[in-house]
């Protein structure tokens, strides 16, 4: 059930997608007053270690933030969108190269103001325990809580939260198939408990007929409840199985993944529309590389 451990893809190019998207919506959300209440479903371990065992095993970072990382200036300007994202690895890595990866919680947390809460959840026992001592190190307070729960279950007590403003980011493993529907039915809770936070869902694009009808659900979802909503993919490589000379079967890793967002800033669409053509650019890895983005409501 655990086997899914993020640290084997810290920094791919499906987290380029998500943390790039999570922290331009964290800016605008955090440009009015109110206090906003972020919930983080799937929180992992929050820092990683790109030198690290886990991740030098997949070397998923060198297709993803480090490509970003250097095509920086002398080449063409990034997109402001993707400048931020690399800004908040690098705060990171101060004088080190780029030897440590936030997560989503770390990322959140850099983001959030003095009177902002952070609710992270995690079930994996190693990851939480890995969790629980990088929180501590923030010396955050009571700001940042960590529960060993179900985040699919758990986020429900939080909704709504005291000053009506929240963002929840859902990206669990789903490498159990009932990931998909649980994905839907804590959405349509969500909604029916607190309309007006914007909901993240991200999700891999893979050969399953449930990763596929997840994004047209929750479109469907967001239309029922006459909402606004975005859904950008970002594509890398080609998903086919191939065979070497040897006659061994060839898998590819995940060759692309979506964010899906109901109720997102209204600067967001822009924001990708000048980002997801450079990610192309410079993640693909061969002719199959695109992204698409449509909006709605």
């Amino acid at each position: 059930m655990f086997s899914y451990r993020h640290a084997f893809h810290a920094g791919n190019h499906a987290d380029v997608l998500k943390h790039a998207v999570l922290v331009a919506a964290l800016q605008y959300l955090t440009e009015k007053d109110a206090a906003l209440t972020v919930l983080d479903t799937h929180a992992g371990a929050g820092l990683y270690r790109l030198d690290g065992d886990y991740a030098r095993t997949s070397g998923e970072a060198s297709e993803g933030i480090l490509r970003l990382i250097a095509a920086e200036p002398p080449k063409a300007p990034l997109a402001p969108m993707l400048q931020a994202y690399v800004d908040m690895v690098r705060a990171f890595n101060q004088g080190t190269g780029t030897k440590v990866y936030p997560g989503s919680p770390f990322i959140i947390q850099r983001l959030l103001r003095s009177h902002d809460k952070l609710k992270l959840f995690e079930l994996h026992p190693t990851d939480l325990r890995a969790l629980a001592g990088n929180v501590a190190q923030l010396e955050a307070g009571r700001q940042v809580a960590v529960l060993h729960e179900d985040g699919f279950e758990g986020v429900k007590k939080f909704l709504p939260p005291p000053a009506r403003r929240a963002l929840l980011l859902c990206d669990p493993s789903y490498e159990m198939k009932s990931d998909y529907g649980k994905v839907l039915d804590m959405v349509q809770d969500a909604l029916k408990r607190f309309a007006t936070g914007t909901y993240a869902v991200w999700y891999p694009i893979i050969p399953r007929p449930e990763a596929h009808d997840l994004p047209r659900r929750l479109k469907t979802m967001a239309q029922k409840a006459g909402k606004s909503w975005l859904h950008a993919t970002l594509t890398v490589k080609s998903g086919k199985i191939t065979e070497t000379a040897q006659g061994q079967t060839k898998r590819p890793g995940l060759p692309a993944s979506g964010m899906f967002l109901i109720n997102p800033p209204h600067t967001l669409k822009a924001a990708l529309q000048a980002a997801l053509p450079q990610m192309v650019e410079l993640l693909g890895q061969d002719r199959n590389a695109t992204h698409t983005l449509e909006a709605g409501g």
